[in-house]
């Protein structure tokens, strides 16, 4: 049996009915935003975004790319772009940055208007769908074209709930989407990967896993950061106790008696990632 398969399934019925709904729109969609979480540029993106959106003209937007290992992320750039897509690193926090997805974005839309053109037919404001799985930035981004917020932010999965279309100062009009996940996870890395970026709710992975996850993650490719962040020169499963007792006396997770308060100590862990008081790291690995 292979141990990393999963049989965590997490569908809100929203989901599905947002997928129907793109699906009847498609016809009147003339540009696509596909936003992925940099730190997570092979779990964040949706499996079968492909079948959803056809063969219309696309971005991909890297986001948060203020947190990421940006060597490790842009092997997942240039990945994509051998696969024909045209992709912008994003952090919404730097408006030079916000300037690289205006320029696409005008590179494209002028290609349709020209083609309206020569067809005799007059420029159109372009409607341009914006599509992700939750919390990677979608609401931050909708916000920045339209210039004030219309768009609700929060650090949690699931804050859109319906399809709306939203007014720009770029001559476009998005269609904005609630966050898209896929029925099942095909592993159960991918599954912690989500959760540890908080794309999907925690409470459908076991919490300490979660930390368990993170922990391992860093040991493996950023030891410097679990060292400085937990004081830990490693960590296994086969480490955990004493990994969780050096922490929970770190940052005071503790009971009467001075006994270790487990679940504390996994929050810590998981709120550091949510909070960003860890950064630079990248989950997925690009051989």
């Amino acid at each position: 049996m292979n141990e990393n398969k999963t049989n965590i399934n997490w569908f809100p019925g929203h989901m599905a009915k947002t997928k129907r709904e793109v699906s009847e729109l498609l016809p009147q969609i003339d540009l696509v935003y596909e936003l992925i979480d940099a730190r997570i540029p092979k779990s964040s993106k949706i499996v079968d975004i492909d079948n959803l959106i056809k063969n219309k003209p696309r971005i991909l937007i890297m986001s948060k790319v203020d947190l990421c290992d940006l060597t490790e992320t842009n092997k997942w750039k240039s990945h994509y772009e051998e696969q024909g897509y045209k992709v912008v690193l994003v952090n919404f926090n730097d408006n030079n940055d916000f300037k690289k997805i205006v320029t696409a974005t005008k590179e494209i839309s002028d290609e349709i208007n020209e083609k309206r053109i020569n067809k005799g037919l007059k420029p159109k404001e372009i409607r341009a769908l914006v599509v992700g799985i939750p919390n990677v930035g979608k609401s931050t981004f909708i916000n920045k074209m339209a210039g004030k917020k219309v768009a609700q932010v929060g650090n949690m999965p699931g804050v859109t709930k319906n399809l709306v279309w939203l007014k720009t100062n770029y001559n476009i009009v998005l269609l904005d989407t609630p966050g898209i996940l896929w029925p099942k996870f095909d592993s159960k890395d991918l599954a912690l990967n989500l959760a540890s970026c908080s794309a999907i709710n925690i409470e459908v992975l076991d919490k300490h896993e979660v930390a368990c996850h993170i922990l391992s993650k860093l040991s493996k490719k950023y030891p410097n950061i679990l060292k400085e962040r937990y004081n830990l020169d490693s960590f296994s499963n086969d480490t955990i106790e004493d990994s969780y007792e050096i922490i929970g006396k770190k940052y005071g997770c503790l009971i009467k008696g001075g006994e270790i308060d487990y679940t504390r100590v996994s929050n810590q862990i998981i709120n550091d990632v949510r909070n960003e008081a860890i950064k630079n790291i990248t989950f997925d690995s690009k051989e």
